[in-house]
């Protein structure tokens, strides 16, 4: 990847950790599965009213409504409620490891079903070094949350390959701009929620959040939705799905770094270990430092194998 595309990876990375706080807060009043709906719902409005504003059309997007409507549901509505029925049995910190098997199941369903998508020893080893760094981040906390039931490990699993699939059906939806993708998922989204918020929840709790929970809200759905999904879909359509799932190791590492700074907590020496095995495993799948060190050391190839000696000519 470009350096501007692992700026934006970065970028996108601090967006989704920044989420953590709205959510923290919002939750404490308003039901998960009603967050849900409200978080891509506003978004969605958001975003249709930004392209009514640049005079772009949402039609082309009608023609692809069936993907929109599957890219809605495995990116959205499904990996979110799998993820909250985990939370309830599991640990944040089981979880997140969980979560941040992404980039390895990418790579599975990624190599089955895009041609372009091409399973290599560096990003299997730099998947490998950046789940184990989140677990080590995770410390004790890891540990004290080992326990729980199978299924809601499993939905944990489930979230990260509905994950995966997400970014195999993403790819596959050409010809249509960041924007547009973002507010036609957004929208098909909104329109699954509704029926299930109606039936589980409701729209009593809704009403009734106080002022700074609907400014977590906002913040929610317009930085943590709107923004990031028009920055995640530019990173997949340069960069592939393998590559944007990498944003799932970045996203624990910047929850983190914005407590520390925002919070007043304390960074502990095995989460700057931690942190610091995800930035080697996002070093090794780059790849262009061990290149770099490869042609630096004399008398190696590309593999790091000497090259067979040249006979002379009598």
């Amino acid at each position: 990847m470009s350096a501007a595309v692992w700026a934006q990876l970065l970028l996108l990375g601090a967006i989704w950790g920044g989420s953590f706080f709205f959510a923290r807060i919002a939750v404490q009043e308003i039901p998960p599965f009603t967050l849900v709906l409200l978080r891509v719902a506003i978004a969605a409005a958001a975003l249709h009213g930004y392209l009514a504003a640049r005079g772009i059309s949402l039609a082309p997007a009608l023609r692809v409504w069936r993907g929109l409507l599957l890219l809605g549901a495995v990116n959205n509505v499904i990996p979110f409620s799998l993820m909250f029925l985990g939370q309830t049995e599991l640990g944040a910190g089981l979880a997140s490891v969980l979560n941040a098997t992404t980039p390895f199941w990418t790579i599975l369903v990624g190599s089955l079903l895009v041609a372009d998508e091409k399973v290599t020893a560096g990003k299997l080893a730099g998947i490998a070094l950046g789940i184990a760094g989140t677990a080590v981040m995770i410390g004790p906390g890891l540990l004290a949350g080992l326990g729980g039931p199978v299924w809601a490990k499993l939905a944990l699993i489930g979230t990260a390959l509905s994950y995966a699939f997400a970014f195999v059906v993403a790819k596959r939806i050409g010809g249509l701009s960041p924007t547009v993708i973002a507010a036609g998922q957004l929208t098909a989204s909104s329109v699954i929620m509704v029926p299930i918020v109606a039936t589980v929840h409701g729209t009593t709790e809704m009403f009734a959040a106080s002022g700074r929970t609907w400014a977590a809200v906002l913040g929610l759905a317009l930085l943590s939705t709107a923004f990031a999904y028009i920055l995640y879909f530019r990173i997949l359509a340069s960069a592939g799905a393998t590559n944007a799932s990498l944003v799932t190791l970045i996203v624990p590492v910047s929850a983190l770094i914005l407590g520390v700074v925002f919070l007043g907590e304390r960074l502990e020496a095995f989460e700057a270990a931690g942190i610091a095995l995800i930035g080697c495993g996002l070093v090794v799948i780059d790849g262009r430092v061990v290149s770099t060190l490869r042609r630096r050391r004399p008398g190696l190839s590309d593999a790091g194998i000497p090259p067979e000696p040249t006979k002379k000519s009598t």
